[in-house]
C-alpha cells in the first residue's frame, strides 16, 4: 500500500493547524495582544519631539515578531503532545518532511499575519510612513518570516519533549537568528528611509537563502527528532 502523496500530506497538515487555530484562537490572540501592548507601551514611552519612530520602526517590528512568534510557535507541539495527536499522525506513512512542511506553512501564515498586525499597529501609534516601496518591505518581512518559523517550528519539535519544553527554545534559537535579524533589520530601516530597493536586493537576497536553507534543514531533520 502507497502512502499519501507529499503535497496532499503539507496541505492537511497546514489545513488541520489552521482549522484548530480558528477554532480555538489560543495563539492568535495572545500573539495579537502582545503586539497590541507593545505599541501602546512604546506610544508613551517614547519622545517624538527627541526620538524619530522611523528611526526605531525596524528594530523594534523585528523584536516584536521574533517574540510573539516564539509565543505562537513555541506551542505548536506542545499542544499536540498533551492529546496524543503528534504520536498518532507519526504512526501513519506520512512523509516526515512533509508534515514538517505542512506545520511551518500554517505556522508561517499565522505569523505573517501578526507582522501584518504590527505593521498596522505600528503605523496607527506611530504615524509611519512606510516609504515608497511598500512591497518590498512586505517581502523582506515574508523572507525573515519564514526563515524564524522554519527554525522554530524544528526546535520547536525539539524541546516539545523535554522537561524544559518551551522555555528552552528561545536559548536554543536566538544564536541562529543573528543573521536574520542583522539583515532584515538592515533592509527594512533602508526602506523605511526611503531608500531604493536596489540599495537593500543583497540583504534581500540573504534572507531569502537564509530562508531556504533553514527550511531544507528543518525537513532534512525533523524526522530523526519526532522519532527519537
Amino acid at each position: 500500500m502507497t502512502g499519501p502523496g507529499w503535497l496532499s500530506v503539507v496541505t492537511a497538515v497546514a489545513g488541520k493547524d489552521l482549522r484548530i487555530e480558528f477554532r480555538t484562537r489560543s495563539r492568535s490572540l495572545t500573539m495579537a495582544g502582545f503586539v497590541v501592548l507593545v505599541g501602546v507601551l512604546f506610544n508613551f514611552s517614547i519622545d517624538q519631539a527627541l526620538v524619530r519612530p522611523q528611526d526605531i520602526a525596524s528594530g523594534l517590528t523585528w523584536i516584536t515578531l521574533i517574540l510573539s512568534g516564539l509565543i505562537g510557535v513555541g506551542r505548536t507541539f506542545a499542544i499536540e503532545k498533551e492529546d496524543g495527536a503528534l504520536a498518532g499522525l507519526l504512526l501513519t506513512p506520512a512523509p516526515r518532511d512533509a508534515i514538517y512542511v505542512g506545520k511551518v506553512l500554517a505556522n508561517f501564515l499565522l505569523v505573517y499575519a501578526i507582522v501584518l498586525l504590527t505593521i498596522g499597529v505600528f503605523g496607527l501609534f506611530f504615524r509611519l510612513d512606510y516609504g515608497n516601496h511598500p512591497g518590498a518591505l512586505l517581502g523582506i518581512l515574508a523572507a525573515g518570516t519564514l526563515g524564524f518559523v522554519a527554525l522554530a517550528t524544528l526546535f520547536g519539535a525539539l524541546t516539545a519533549s523535554t522537561t524544559l519544553g518551551e522555555s528552552l527554545l528561545p536559548i536554543l534559537l536566538f544564536p541562529l537568528l543573528v543573521p536574520m535579524v542583522v539583515y532584515g533589520a538592515s533592509a527594512s530601516g533602508r526602506l523605511l528611509a526611503g531608500r531604493p530597493v536596489a540599495e537593500v536586493a543583497g540583504q534581500g537576497r540573504m534572507l531569502a537563502a537564509f530562508a531556504v536553507l533553514a527550511v531544507g534543514a528543518g525537513a532534512a531533520l525533523f524526522g530523526q527528532i519526532v522519532e527519537e
